[in-house]
């Protein structure tokens, strides 16, 4: 009789610094429940993949546990290799390669053999819709095409988690958009637990039943996408201002909106101002009289329901795409960390 695990991915308090002091995790902490998608989603540089190599036995933590399908990654690395599929950010295809015989030679490293692999190959490339490209050379694929491959030389074993490390970068938004209904039928029908990483909102907000915000290597929030949106209360406000405030505008600038009746929690990036507003299309006309009587030019407004992006705003304190710039110097010193 099996025992039904209560989570098939575990990661508590893991830290992993590199050379020269560079932090990729900081006590990083989140559970996977059997079955389901759930979402690492940060900007390049919040650790993202460095968990990832953790959990897939690629590397150690300074300190820290974590298990997969039941198994410590320090303790038995052998078995978690076997338990699970990785589809990392590069793929790891023979180009001069056929597809089928790129998911053959996957399958055989796994000890798969005679008919049952047959039938496997074809039946993952069926899945993957590589049925017709299947005897053409890797390098004739497209982009599209080379990342349906990468997810069948994952799932040619049957594992029973798979790891998508940012699986839609670089990719067309028809190709991005063929993957994640792929990857949603993957955990629908065949109940497989799915890590995601992501630095794509729009992406961990489709896919994701659960997701955590990582930044600079830690959870900042964690939930389900919708839950972690309705902790937001009222509509997001957003204003873009016609010119760049000087320094000593922007308190000023910052109290103009606060004196408005129902705005909260207002934030001030360049010329991008945000708040919160118990009703949004009734605050605007208040809001942009009371920057207007602070001498601030407004070049658009828009008033919206809440975003991951707000979510992150509200953790972070700084938006989401700005976050990405910022990392990109870290993630260099750090030799790639993700």
């Amino acid at each position: 009789m099996t025992t039904q695990l209560s989570y098939a991915i575990t990661a508590h308090d893991l830290v992993k610094t590199y050379t020269g002091g560079v932090t990729a995790l900081d006590h990083l902490t989140f559970e996977v429940k059997p079955g389901e998608v759930f979402g690492l989603l940060g900007p390049n540089g919040a650790g993202k993949s460095t968990a990832i190599k953790i959990l897939t036995t690629l590397t150690r933590p300074d300190s820290g546990t974590a298990t997969v399908a039941g198994y410590n990654v320090r303790g038995r690395p052998d078995r978690v290799r076997r338990a699970i599929g990785v589809i990392s950010q590069k793929s790891g295809a023979d180009p001069l390669a056929t597809g089928r015989d790129n998911v053959m030679l996957q399958g055989r490293l796994y000890g798969m053999s005679g008919s049952a692999l047959k039938q496997q190959v074809a039946s993952v490339l069926s899945r993957m819709d590589l049925t017709q490209a299947a005897d053409r050379a890797v390098k004739t694929y497209s982009g599209g095409m080379q990342r349906r491959l990468d997810v069948a030389l994952g799932l040619v074993h049957r594992p029973s988690v798979l790891f998508l490390d940012e699986p839609t970068t670089g990719l067309d938004p028809e190709a991005r958009a063929a993957l994640w209904q792929e990857i949603s039928k993957l955990s629908a029908d065949d109940g497989l637990t799915i890590l995601l990483t992501t630095h794509y909102l729009e992406e961990a907000d489709r896919l994701a039943a659960r997701l955590a915000l990582v930044d600079k290597g830690k959870v900042v929030a964690a939930g389900t996408p919708d839950a972690m949106k309705n902790q937001l209360r009222g509509d997001a406000v957003h204003i873009q201002l016609g010119a760049l405030p000087a320094a000593a505008e922007q308190e000023q600038l910052r109290a103009a909106i606060a004196a408005v009746q129902g705005v909260q929690e207002i934030s001030l990036d360049g010329r991008r101002l945000s708040a919160r507003a118990d009703d949004g299309a009734a605050a605007v006309p208040a809001v942009l009289a009371a920057l207007d009587r602070a001498g601030a030019l407004v070049a658009a407004v828009t008033v919206a329901r809440p975003s991951l992006d707000d979510v992150y705003l509200r953790h972070v304190g700084r938006r989401f795409g700005e976050s990405d710039t910022e990392t990109d110097q870290a993630d260099y010193v750090a030799g790639g960390i993700r």
